[in-house]
């Protein structure tokens, strides 16, 4: 059986940054990056242009970005797994971390597997096709680049995640439009007031994106109206899913507590979760920034918990 003093199980900023922290703490971790089941580097990885991350005045593409952190992370001679982990044990110390192909007993696990932001199935909308090429399912990450300046941009969804999303895309664009299959919104009553009095937000009830028309960027959506079924084609800089995300936890068969939402839950200001010397960190417990820089940074706290928590047991 191979041991390890930390296994980190999921790449992106956050489970690259950890590794970087405990590499340089001497706990010579391993990290499981991921294979089938998440692109190794997260969701960065289909992402074009970066122009919110620190350090970076020019912008920096998703993948370079995250083949920098990675070569960061082997600089200091983490050990790299590109394999899924299948299944975690944490009924017992040292703690079992089972990959396609490989095991590890570890002395602290720590949690960076991300989550997946929910799509629909549109046509035009898939990889392939305008996938990061004029549409996306994060505004704030996407919303200033200028494909999307003065344009006429639509925004999926009905709850206040959507809202925040069209209100923060009345920046950049000419018109925004909430497009919702149904009548009433689920939003909050205040974000839907926030909405409905905003001149550049427009509501369309009981609408569908049928399909999604372009050359190398989006141009056009074919809108539906599901009480007339009429169709009609609109010009469109842009399309927001803005239909949630979906934390990649199912493999942890519910070890550690997590939210309602299926977010895992960690002690408040920590990246402590409720097994002792299990930590999570970046997207996978953060439902509400969501962005590379703050994934990075909890990171950094999950790998720094975790060598003082070893120290303290004398693991280290």
């Amino acid at each position: 059986m191979n041991k390890a003093k930390i296994v980190i199980i999921g790449s992106g900023p956050a489970g690259y940054t950890a590794a970087i922290y405990a590499a340089r703490a001497n706990l010579q971790p391993v990290l499981f990056e991921g294979f089938y089941s998440g692109v190794a580097g997260g969701q960065l990885m289909t992402t074009t242009e970066v122009e919110n991350y620190p350090g970076f005045p020019q912008g920096i593409t998703g993948p370079a970005l995250m083949d920098s952190f990675r070569k960061q992370a082997l600089r200091f001679n983490t050990t790299l797994l590109s394999e899924d982990v299948e299944s975690v044990d944490f009924s017992q110390h040292p703690y079992v971390v089972r990959g396609t192909k490989t095991t590890y007993h570890a002395d602290a696990v720590i949690i960076s597997t991300g989550a997946s932001a929910n799509r629909l199935d549109i046509p035009g909308a898939n990889e392939g096709e305008f996938w990061q090429k004029g549409v996306t399912a994060c505004a704030v990450c996407d919303g200033a680049m200028p494909i999307f300046r003065n344009k006429d941009l639509y925004v999926i969804g009905g709850g206040d995640s959507a809202i925040e999303e069209a209100l923060y895309l009345t920046k950049f664009g000419s018109k925004v439009y909430i497009v919702h299959r149904r009548d009433e919104l689920r939003a909050s009553k205040i974000m839907q007031q926030r909405a409905k009095n905003h001149s550049k937000v427009e509501i369309l009830w009981s609408s569908v994106i049928e399909r999604i028309e372009g050359d190398d960027i989006v141009r056009h959506v074919i809108l539906k109206d599901l009480k007339t079924n009429q169709e009609t084609k609109r010009e469109a800089g842009g399309v927001f899913f803005a239909v949630g995300h979906t934390p990649n936890t199912a493999f942890l068969k519910n070890q550690v507590d997590l939210h309602d939402n299926g977010y895992i839950k960690v002690n408040p200001g920590t990246c402590q979760t409720s097994k002792e010397l299990v930590f999570a960190c970046g997207d996978v417990q953060d439902h509400v920034y969501r962005q590379a820089i703050t994934a990075a940074g909890s990171g950094c706290m999950a790998a720094i918990e975790a060598e003082r928590e070893l120290s303290a047991r004398e693991h280290i």
